[in-house]
């Protein structure tokens, strides 16, 4: 087994693609928020490519972390070089390769050096993923809100920010400072229009402290749209056993991830930006259809496997898909209610998107968790579940599959899994969540009534009534037996 750090480089040929380019030929162009699996399997992986062919050396990226537990993920790369080994898995094949465009982390409670880091006229691009849940917003209405703890300390010391958005402010303050021009802010998190989420939070705390600022924001730094997808689940034991046993690498974090990886974005940069489309993205003046497409069919398939799975003590999601109950209730929901209310995308036909989807979810390889795709319910829902049943409703279309994702989710926080197995929850809201499903018992209004969650959906009749008795069967059958009621087309009435 060989460590990993630059100076193993070519022993670990043998095993891996390593880097063709020197890392003293890479200087620093993007700061990166959120130095996580998906930003290490997606955006560096592009970014190694390219650097693999000579272009984009002076975009390497600084990473940046404002929680306390990056200062672990910063530990660890920092011990090699800020290497990564990463693992892409097929269904028939599996391959290593080790990255290197990443240069430095700077993490809590260093802020000062981060906003020096901004303030940088090399840097062009600042972008991030920092999760669905990360951007201030009110789930229920999409909108900023101002009176998020974190947000009112910002507002009310600007010049000692400790938010990614905070610190982007005081970097573009300081730039303006000393009249050097704005970067492009680049989100790559899953969330619809995530640039114009992205600005709306960046404005929506200037505007506490400096409403003129934040018109000039406003009018002065692009916020690129884009759609980001790679299955990439978290790093465990298992992951690092594999990178040492199979590709004999000692690699305190490795990244596993599927072979395929999309990216499509709006071409809005004004400092320039890496040629990523010589490297597969692809550049569109409107990502709105692909990020709808995506985030429907692909998260809300993801979002619908995930608690009947839960309940049924699955553990890895291709073994959800070797499931015949769950398999056929993803295509079912897919293709009676989820394809039929996602917009028409250039060039692209739903259906076979949805094949795709079904195969990646069953690739073997990737070793993805049941527990993964269950977290951050309170965020994902109101993103990849509730707008498809909302859209069924203005139409006056039934949900009875959808409303079954919405008991099943509630059914899962009651805490036991059919078998009477306890559910570890992983959610900032797990706490109230869990309160109202088991409130639900009662009266199943009660889970509904989390209106920053439900919004309108949670009080429409017919959504009710579907809910209701979803729930009902849930209890009183077990989640196989209503999988297989939905199915035949009895669940509903």
């Amino acid at each position: 087994m060989t460590k990993l750090s630059l100076a193993n480089l070519d022993a670990l040929s043998a095993q891996a693609g390593v880097p063709r380019y020197r890392r003293d030929d890479l200087s620093a162009g993007i700061v990166h928020f959120g130095v996580g699996n998906f930003h290490r399997a997606h955006m560096a992986v592009y970014l190694h490519e390219l650097m693999n062919e000579g272009k984009a050396l002076d975009f390497a990226i600084i990473g940046a972390g404002v929680m306390a537990s990056d200062a672990k993920m910063k530990a660890t790369l920092q011990a090699q070089d800020y290497l990564t080994t990463v693992v892409e898995q097929d269904v028939n094949r599996s391959a290593a390769t080790i990255t290197g465009p990443m240069i430095d982390i700077i993490t809590a409670p260093d802020f000062a050096r981060i906003i020096d880091t901004l303030a940088d006229p090399k840097i062009r691009i600042v972008s991030m993923t920092i999760t669905e849940g990360g951007y201030f917003i009110d789930p229920a209405t999409g909108k900023f809100d101002p009176k998020h703890p974190a947000i009112v300390a910002d507002a009310a010391d600007p010049d000692h920010p400790k938010t990614v958005f905070g610190l982007i402010i005081a970097g573009l303050k300081a730039r303006r400072a000393k009249n050097i021009p704005p970067f492009t802010v680049m989100c790559c998190d899953n969330i619809p229009g995530n640039g114009e989420v992205t600005e709306a939070t960046v404005t929506g705390l200037a505007k506490l402290s400096n409403p003129d600022f934040a018109h000039w924001i406003h009018e002065n730094v692009a916020f690129p749209n884009s759609m980001v997808d790679r299955i990439t689940p978290a790093t465990g034991q298992r992951e690092i056993d594999i990178a040492r046993d199979a590709y004999r690498i000692e690699d305190g974090w490795p990244v596993f991830c599927e072979e395929f990886k999309q990216w499509v974005m709006e071409d809005n940069f004004p400092l320039g930006r890496p040629a990523f489309e010589d490297v597969g993205a692809t550049f569109v003046p409107d990502v709105a259809p692909y990020e709808l497409m995506k985030l429907r069919i692909l998260n809300g398939g993801h979002a619908a496997i995930a608690y009947p799975a839960a309940l049924m003590d699955i553990h890895f999601v291709h073994e959800a898909m070797e499931n015949e109950l769950i398999r056929a209730f993803l295509a079912k929901l897919e293709h009676d209610e989820i394809i039929p209310v996602v917009p028409p995308v250039p060039n692209t036909s739903l259906s076979d998107y949805f094949d795709l989807i079904e195969r990646r979810f069953a690739n073997p390889k990737i070793g993805d968790t049941i527990p993964r795709l269950a977290q951050d319910g309170s965020n994902r829902q109101p993103k990849f579940i509730l707008p498809s049943t909302s859209d069924r409703l203005t139409k006056g279309l039934d949900v009875v599959g959808l409303a079954l994702v919405s008991a099943l989710w509630c059914r899962y926080f009651e805490g036991l899994s059919d078998s009477g197995k306890a559910i570890v929850f992983n959610d900032a809201s797990a706490d109230r969540l869990q309160a109202a499903a088991l409130a639900s018992r009662q009266d199943p209004k009660a889970f509904l009534a989390l209106g920053d969650i439900f919004g309108d959906v949670g009080v429409n009749p017919q959504f009710v009534a579907r809910f209701g008795t979803a729930l009902a069967s849930l209890r009183d059958r077990g989640t196989a037996a209503t999988l297989t009621a939905y199915l035949d087309g009895t669940l509903g009435g």
